[in-house]
C-alpha cells in the first residue's frame, strides 16, 4: 500500500528505506478512542501521536519529520528517539568503572551527550513484535560501541491503551559491567506540533529539588531546592511565565534544560512526575515514571530552519521534552543513584504518558 496515509497525514512509503544495510519502516498503533501512535524502527522514534482535543479535532502532539530521509539529515537528531547507551551528558566524555577509565565521543562541547555520535537514536532497531496496540523493538549494542563496555541488549516497548496512555517500557541486560541510562526524547506541543510557542502550557512537576549545572550543562553536584526560584513547578505555572527570569540556571540553559529530582518514587511502580496542559486544545498529559529524575527541556536550541511534518516549522521553544531518566553524569557521581548494570542483572524501567482533555 504505497499510498497509505496515517491520521497525521504521514505517507508510510516515505519510511521504507535501507539504512546501513537494515530496513526501516513506519508502524501504526491505534486504540478504540481515536488515538494513533506511529513509530519508526530508525532510532525507535515516535514520529506522531494524534489524539482528539476538547472539541474532537485530531491533534498531533509531537514534532517530527515526513520521511526517513529527513530524519537522517535533521538538525534535531533526537526527535522522538530512544537515547542511549547513556542519555543526557557525561562530563569530559569519560568515566571510570571498576578501576578502568573509558573514553567516549565528545559530541557536546567537552561532554558526551545521549550516547555519543551514533547513539541509540541513530541506529536501526529490530522489530521483535508488533500488533495494533503495541510494538517491541530490540537493539544489540556491541562491546566497545561508542566507547562503552559490554554487549548490551536493549528492548523498548511502546503500547497504546484504550484509556489514553502511551506506555514506554525498557528492558536491558549486559555481558560485562557497563553504565546505562535510557530515555525517550519526544518533543511535545499539546497545542499541536507546529504551534510556535509552548509558553502558554501550564506545568506541574512533582519535585522539591533540581540540579544546577555549569556552563556546559553538567551538574555542579548537590541538588538545590526549587522553592523560591523559577524552577518551582510544585503548583501550576505557565512554562513561559518565568523562562526569561534573571536567574543564572535559566540564563545558562537559554531556558529550562535541567534535571528535576522526582518525589514519591515507589519501588518498581510508576509515580506521578508531571502534568502539562494546553489552553488552546484542552489536551492534558499526566506523566508517571519509575525513574528518579526528569529532564525538562524547552526546545531552547530549535531554530525553525528545518521542515517538519506537513511542512510545519519548529521555532525556538515550540516544544517541551520530559526526559524521564537517571541523573546526568552519574557515572562520575557516586552520590547519585547508581547507573551500573552488571551481568546477571536486569534493567527495567517504565514511563506512562496519560492523555485526557479539560474544558476551558
Amino acid at each position: 500500500m504505497n499510498n497509505e496515509l496515517t491520521l497525521s497525514c504521514l505517507r508510510v512509503e516515505n519510511f521504507r528505506r535501507t539504512v546501513n544495510g537494515k530496513e526501516t519502516a513506519l508502524y501504526i498503533l491505534r486504540n478504540k478512542t481515536g488515538f494513533e501512535l506511529t513509530v519508526t524502527n530508525y532510532g525507535a522514534k515516535t514520529v506522531s501521536l494524534t489524539l482528539p482535543d476538547r472539541n474532537g479535532n485530531r491533534t498531533d502532539v509531537v514534532t517530527g519529520h515526513d520521511s526517513i530521509d529527513d530524519y537522517l539529515t535533521s538538525e534535531e537528531p533526537y526527535f522522538g528517539a530512544v537515547c542511549g547507551r547513556y542519555a543526557n551528558r557525561i562530563a569530559n566524555a569519560r568515566f571510570t568503572l571498576d578501576g578502568r577509565e573509558y573514553r567516549l565521543a565528545a559530541n557536546n562541547g567537552p561532554n558526551c551527550l545521549h550516547g555519543g555520535i551514533k547513539g541509540f537514536h541513530a541506529v536501526v532497531w529490530e522489530v521483535k513484535r508488533v500488533d495494533d496496540r503495541s510494538i517491541e523493538l530490540m537493539y544489540v549494542s556491541a562491546d566497545g560501541e561508542e566507547g562503552f563496555p559490554g554487549t548490551l541488549t536493549t528492548t523498548v516497548t511502546y503500547t497504546l491503551t484504550d484509556n489514553g496512555e502511551m506506555v514506554i517500557g525498557y528492558h536491558a541486560t549486559t555481558d560485562r559491567p557497563t553504565v546505562l541510562n535510557l530515555t525517550n526524547h519526544s518533543y511535545f506541543n499539546l497545542s499541536g506540533a507546529g504551534d510556535p510557542y509552548i509558553g502558554d502550557h501550564r506545568l506541574i512537576i512533582n519535585a522539591d529539588y533540581y540540579l544546577p549545572t555549569d556552563e556546559t550543562s553538567i551538574p555542579l553536584g548537590a541538588p538545590e531546592k526549587v522553592e523560591g526560584t523559577p524552577m518551582d513547578f510544585r503548583t501550576a505555572h505557565e512554562v513561559g511565565e518565568r523562562i526569561r527570569a534573571d536567574f543564572k540556571p535559566l540564563i545558562i540553559g537559554r531556558g529550562y534544560d535541567h534535571t528535576f529530582l522526582l518525589n514519591g518514587k515507589a519501588a518498581g511502580e510508576p509515580a506521578f512526575a508531571a502534568r502539562c496542559s494546553s489552553p488552546k486544545t484542552g489536551i492534558v498529559m499526566d506523566l508517571f515514571t519509575t525513574e528518579p529524575g526528569m529532564q525538562l527541556y524547552t526546545g531552547n536550541w530549535m531554530t525553525g530552519n528545518l521542515r517538519g511534518k506537513n511542512g510545519r516549522r519548529y521555532p525556538r521553544q515550540s516544544a517541551l521534552c520530559f526526559e524521564t531518566q537517571h541523573y546526568p553524569d552519574s557515572p562520575n557521581r557516586p552520590d547519585y543513584p547508581g547507573v551500573v548494570l552488571r551481568p546477571g542483572e536486569v534493567f527495567e524501567s517504565q514511563t506512562i504518558c496519560k492523555f485526557s482533555t479539560e474544558s476551558i
